[in-house]
């Protein structure tokens, strides 16, 4: 696995050699393992299709919640739940697998508040693990 680390980037992300499915279930079983929960998964290519009649690789969004990390910026930013949840993407691009998870440190640079930046560090942490574990 090829795996980038760039603390100003908006994604975590890292190539695999596993299978699009592969790659999915890895992905759901390393957010549980950190504490996440799926809330949505929507299904770019399919939605795609049926929209607007495109063709294109899979890519699918999951939209993972850290109940505690959401609870603590919930209570100290009611409006921080705009940037809510942490989203986590799997594609194919190029015929790679490619697995990608938001940087909230990125996201949540956009609202100055102590508790958002420790809040962010830590669940930045847990998905980079999600990452690397695929």
């Amino acid at each position: 696995m090829e795996s980038k680390k760039n603390p100003v980037s908006v994604a975590y992300e890292a190539k695999t050699a596993l299978s699009f499915d592969q790659a999915v279930e890895r992905c759901r079983e390393a957010l549980a393992r950190e504490g996440f929960g799926v809330l949505t998964e929507i299904d770019v290519q399919a939605t795609l299709k049926k929209k607007l009649d495109v063709d294109r690789d899979p890519y699918l969004i999951l939209g993972a919640c850290h109940p505690r990390s959401a609870h603590r910026v919930l209570s100290a930013v009611p409006a921080v739940g705009v940037l809510l949840p942490c989203n986590v993407t799997v594609s194919i691009e190029d015929g790679s697998t490619v697995v990608r998870a938001m940087n909230p440190e990125a996201a949540m640079s956009l609202i100055s508040h102590p508790v958002l930046q420790e809040v962010a560090a830590e669940v930045g942490e847990a998905l980079q693990r999600v990452v690397a574990a695929v």
